[in-house]
Order: structure tokens, then C-alpha cells, then sequence
């Protein structure tokens, strides 16, 4: 009995302990608690979607072949540090005018000399009126999905493509294509005048990455041998195991990319939208895994690993558009269609003979449509009229620029490397060095 009471009075002296600060910083909420929780919500979700940079550079590194890793990782690791700047210099200004999209409103805020990231709201003369949440956190969580648009097209064009020209096409892409369209929607342009609903960028982040990759992968060709006398060549990738935890490690990150959509945390009911957001994207995924597993057993008899993985993250970007609304069955039914389309996507690319080397066309550009039209099924305020018409708008500005971009760089530097360099290796030819001296020597 001694034993118990004396545990029950740790117990109650551990409980006011935490008890009685939290109370008196409850104090404080009514005037700055809205602030602050907005503002570690952007933190929060901003570094867990930086995670998700990790995550593609292992899901490339491990779906290229061993003598082109080096390369991949070079890339992954240059084009989020390049996406860093160009998203300073141009991008997060030109993302947001501020509601003045005249020429003057577009372009004065580009080139700032000075990152300015006081809080919105806070006058000069230190005024309390705290609305939303620091620029600084909300810098930092849009630049982490500008980076991840980026990241997309890395892994298609994988193998075959330079290094300097495809950090001169990140450049762009970052500074300009993806936040100038992404102004139309969350930057309060005409498409979201329209009622565009894309929660966190089926089509704003994951389509136009999906789409820059299809033009670059149409101008710098298919890999050497990969299509020969109608048939197919398989290029297995090098490290089944990093890729599965790239993918899992891409998974985690997702919960910041859509729930930190949500864009609020400062009341009980932005808190328990975070949460349905988080449990309707982890079904999704496992939908989407779920649906691969089981076809590709159907249609292959066996199980491919690669597409489960692929299947997976095709379910979350099929939930991104819209992770609030659906129900959890309904949204496990979302991410399964995505797994579905991976399934008959890839194989149809392969009979077009357009080379994508980690399955990103079919998991963003395919699924991110497929998403951006499945949210009116569960949103009433979206209709599909408005939903294709954005669809179409945001594609063909992404494509045709992102074509004429890959041109005039294949014109000016070339963007392709040698058939000898190719077949010896990203990795020796363009860096001079290996990822596995001991096993490719």
C-alpha cells in the first residue's frame, strides 16, 4: 500500500508539473496562440516534406543502375540547393503578388536585396495584431514543395541526361514555371477565382513536375538499347532495398505535404482536420500498394516490387488533391485507382517508347490528374467542368514551356551525354566517380 501511494504521488507531482505551465501559457493563446500554432504547423510539415527530398534521392538512386547512382545523387542533392535560391530570387514573389497582378505587381518584388520574414500583421509600431503566422515559416513550407516539383523530373530523365543542363532546366523550373502557375491557384489568381480546388497540388505540384518531365524525356530520347526490334530491354535497378526506403520514407513525408495544407492549427477544428488529413493519405497509399500487389500478380503471376512501391506513392498523389473530405473508404478507393493506373501506365509509356526510368509520369503526372478530378466526388464545392478546364490550363502552359526550355538547351549545351559515356556510366563520365567501386570495377 506504501508502494502505491507513494506512486500515485509521483504521478500527481508529474502531472501539475506539466500541467501548471501548460495552463499558464493557455493564458496567452486568445492573443498569440493562433500565431504560434499556425506557425509550427508550417514548421513542422515544411520539414517533413524537406524529408521527402531524401526520399526521392533514395528511390532514384535505387531504380537507376549501379554506374549511374553517383550522378543521381549529385543531382538530387544540387537541384534542392538550386531550388533553395531560384525559389528566393524569383519564385516565392512571383508565387505570391499579393494581389496585384499587374505587370508592376508581378515583377517588384523579384530580386529582393533583403529576405524580409517579420511576422503578417506586426506593424512597425509593434502592434499586437497577430493574424496568421511568420512569413519565414511559411517561406520555408512553400520552397519545400517547389523542390519536390523538381525532384520529379530528376528520376525520368535519369541515365542518360547531362548534369549542367538539367541544373540550368531545375533553375528554371523553380524560379519561374512552377510558381508562376501555382499564382493562379494559391497565390489567389484566376483559376482559383474560378474555384479551381487542388487542397495541396495534385495538379499545382505534382502534374507540372510530371509534365516538365514528359517533355524532357521526349526531347533527350530513351535510353541506348532499351527499346530494340519492338520489344522492350528491362534495366533493373541496382538497390530494390533503398528504393522500398525511399518510398517509405517519401510516405512519411506526405503527411506534412497535406497536412500541413491545411494551413491552420490554431483551433479544435483545424487540429481534427489535420488528423482526418493524415489518416485519409495514409489509406490512400495503402490503397494504392494494395491495388499493384494484387495486379501485377493477376497480369504478371508474380509480384513486382517495383510497382507496389510506385502504386503506393500513386495513391498519395491521387489523395492529395483533396485529403479532407473523403471518407477513409472512399479515400483507400482514391489511392487504389492510382495504384491501377501505375499498373497499365508504365507498360503503355514503354509502347510509345517514352523512357521513364522511376515510373514518375505514370505516379504524378497520370495520378495527379486522375486526383485533381476525383475531388468533386467527395467536395461539392468543386465541379468537373472547372477541375479539367484548370487541368488543361496549368498542363499545356507547363509542357510547351518545358519543351521550349529542353530545345534551346539541347541547342546551346546539349542535353544528352554520349552512347559511349551512357553505356560506360553516368558516374565515371561526367563525375569520375562510383557509388560501388568494389562491385562495379
Amino acid at each position: 500500500m506504501r508502494n502505491y501511494n507513494k506512486i500515485l504521488g509521483v504521478a500527481v507531482a508529474t502531472v501539475a508539473a506539466v500541467a501548471l505551465p501548460t495552463m499558464a501559457f493557455a493564458q496567452e493563446l486568445p492573443e498569440h496562440g493562433v500565431y504560434i500554432l499556425n506557425s509550427v504547423l508550417f514548421l513542422m510539415a515544411g520539414f517533413l516534406v524537406m524529408f521527402m527530398a531524401c526520399g526521392f534521392c533514395m528511390l532514384e538512386a535505387g531504380l537507376v543502375r549501379a554506374k549511374n547512382t553517383t550522378m543521381q545523387l549529385t543531382k538530387n542533392m544540387a537541384l534542392f540547393s538550386i531550388a533553395a535560391v531560384g525559389y528566393y530570387l524569383m519564385g516565392y514573389n512571383l508565387m505570391y503578388p499579393l494581389g496585384d497582378w499587374s505587370v508592376e505587381g508581378y515583377f517588384s518584388g523579384l530580386f529582393p536585396a533583403v529576405a524580409v520574414m517579420e511576422a503578417v500583421g506586426i506593424t512597425a509600431e509593434g502592434a499586437d495584431d497577430i493574424s496568421y503566422a511568420t512569413t519565414g515559416s511559411d517561406y520555408f513550407f512553400q520552397l519545400m514543395f517547389c523542390a519536390a516539383t523538381a525532384s520529379i523530373v530528376s528520376g525520368t530523365v535519369a541515365e542518360r541526361v547531362k548534369l549542367w543542363p538539367f541544373l540550368v532546366f531545375t533553375l528554371i523550373l523553380t524560379a519561374f514555371i512552377y510558381p508562376l502557375q501555382a499564382s493562379w491557384k494559391w497565390g489567389g489568381g484566376f483559376l482559383d477565382e474560378m474555384g479551381f480546388l487542388d487542397f495541396a497540388g495534385s495538379t499545382v505540384v505534382h502534374s507540372v513536375g510530371g509534365w516538365a518531365a514528359l517533355a524532357g524525356a521526349l526531347v533527350i530520347g530513351a535510353r541506348t538499347g532499351k527499346y530494340k526490334d519492338g520489344r522492350v530491354i528491362p534495366m533493373p535497378g541496382a538497390n530494390l532495398p533503398l528504393a522500398t526506403l525511399g518510398t517509405f520514407i517519401l510516405w512519411l513525408g506526405w503527411f506534412g505535404f497535406n497536412g500541413g495544407s491545411q494551413l491552420a492549427m490554431g483551433t479544435i477544428g483545424d487540429v481534427a482536420d489535420v488528423s482526418r488529413i493524415f489518416a485519409n493519405t495514409n489509406a490512400a497509399a495503402a490503397g494504392g500498394s494494395i491495388a499493384a500487389l494484387i495486379l501485377t500478380q493477376v497480369f504478371y503471376k508474380k509480384v513486382d516490387l517495383t510497382m507496389v512501391l510506385n502504386g503506393a506513392l500513386a495513391g498519395l498523389v491521387s489523395i492529395t488533391a483533396e485529403p479532407l473530405t473523403p471518407t477513409l473508404g472512399v479515400a483507400t478507393m482514391i489511392g487504389a485507382f492510382g495504384g491501377v493506373i501505375v499498373v497499365f501506365a508504365v507498360p503503355f509509356l514503354d509502347k510509345l517508347k517514352i523512357d521513364d526510368v522511376v515510373g514518375a509520369i505514370p505516379v504524378h503526372l497520370i495520378a495527379g490528374i486522375w486526383g485533381t478530378l476525383a475531388v468533386p466526388l467527395t467536395n461539392s464545392d468543386a465541379n468537373f467542368g472547372t477541375q479539367i478546364t484548370s487541368i488543361i490550363i496549368v498542363g499545356v502552359f507547363t509542357f510547351v514551356v518545358s519543351y521550349v526550355v529542353w530545345m534551346a538547351l539541347k541547342m546551346v549545351m546539349g542535353v544528352r551525354v554520349s552512347e559511349e559515356d551512357e553505356i560506360a556510366g553516368l558516374d565515371n563520365a561526367e563525375l569520375g566517380m562510383e557509388s560501388y567501386p568494389e562491385f562495379t570495377r
